[in-house]
């Protein structure tokens, strides 16, 4: 295969996972706001845990098929990583209870610098200044059309910066474990699914209990609202997969510049769908600036100096076992 050929067929790749995350991701949250909004289903964490409980199924079946491989992942990073994503679920739940929405936005928007801090630190990333200026604009963009009202205290200040940086710790460490293990996305979800699912099914009860004062257990569960849950954990398993899947083929970085993109889809589906209250010139105004500054982004950063590391290379513990990724490549390119 001819090196233009093989490029052509990297982006393609990298297109169609990208599109698989934003879809789904942005189809859970159509989703998620049904069942909470309309059906009272207000018990985050525990759907979360539902959400890996089913992904936990899918990952079984595909190792059962064959298309998840054997592999090691030590049991001090695993611990280490679920300990970042479940303090990220719950940190980001207290910060939207005890903050502002428009605080919460602000809140969202900070893990863009501090994955940026996390990267230049430990994997001694460079920036140009176009880049740099690109990640500006897209946050530029997308206060101006999300932050309304801004009120913290001191307790949701303390909730909003451990799910900041919980938040960036989890998606850097996604990157950082499949490079120095060689693990594919799929062989990363199947340790991490089993022990986040187990975890979150049982604190979630009582976390939501804590947020809601209502109890998971007393909810009414109706024909419909089972089917908006079963309907949520189903397209989970492809956001959460997908996630794995941007993440390991780009960084923490780049997954959360060019995801701002789910919210502008989201605003944009929340006016087509329930109504176009709020809808004025400051968020039209704001779309445009944050899609300008994707554009600028992706533009940017895939230029030669736009994007890259100073003479660093982490090393593997399984280099025999690189063909681990081309697997999940090819499987990649299958879903």
């Amino acid at each position: 295969m001819s090196p233009a050929s093989k490029g052509g067929q990297i982006a393609s790749v990298d297109a169609a996972a990208w599109m698989f995350n934003v879809v789904t991701s942005v189809g859970i949250i159509i989703v998620n706001k049904a069942l909470m909004a309309t059906y009272g289903f207000s018990f985050a964490t525990t759907l979360t845990g539902l959400h890996f409980a089913t992904t936990t199924l899918m990952t079984g079946v595909l190792r059962w098929l064959g298309y998840i491989q054997p592999s090691h992942l030590p049991f001090f990073e695993l611990l280490k990583f679920v300990f970042f994503a479940n303090f990220s679920i719950v940190g980001m739940n207290v910060s939207l209870m005890w903050n502002s929405v428009g605080f919460y936005q602000i809140t969202k928007l900070s893990i863009i610098p501090v994955s940026c801090s996390l990267e230049v630190v430990l994997d001694k990333m460079r920036y140009s200044r176009n880049t740099k200026l690109s990640i500006a604009l897209v946050l530029l963009g997308v206060a101006v059309c999300t932050v309304t009202d801004v009120s913290v205290n001191a307790k949701g200040f303390i909730a909003a910066f451990v799910a900041v940086w919980s938040t960036a710790l989890q998606q850097y460490y996604v990157h950082f474990l499949q490079r120095k293990y060689s693990l594919g996305s799929f062989n990363l979800l199947g340790h991490t699914a089993p022990a986040q699912a187990s975890s979150l099914m049982l604190l979630g009860p009582f976390v939501d209990y804590w947020l809601t004062n209502e109890r998971v257990y007393a909810y009414h569960y109706g024909s419909v609202s089972l089917l908006l849950i079963i309907l949520s954990c189903t397209i989970a398993i492809g956001t959460n997969l997908s996630q794995f899947i941007c993440i390991g083929r780009f960084t923490a970085v780049s997954f959360q510049v060019l995801g701002h993109m789910k919210t502008i889809l989201v605003l944009i589906l929340g006016f087509i769908f329930f109504g176009k209250e709020g809808l004025n010139l400051q968020v039209v105004l704001g779309m445009a600036i944050a899609i300008v500054g994707m554009i600028w982004y992706g533009n940017a950063s895939s230029k030669p100096g736009g994007k890259e590391r100073q003479s660093y290379s982490i090393q593997t513990n399984k280099p025999e076992k690189q063909n681990g990724l081309s697997e999940s490549s090819e499987l990649v390119e299958k879903v």
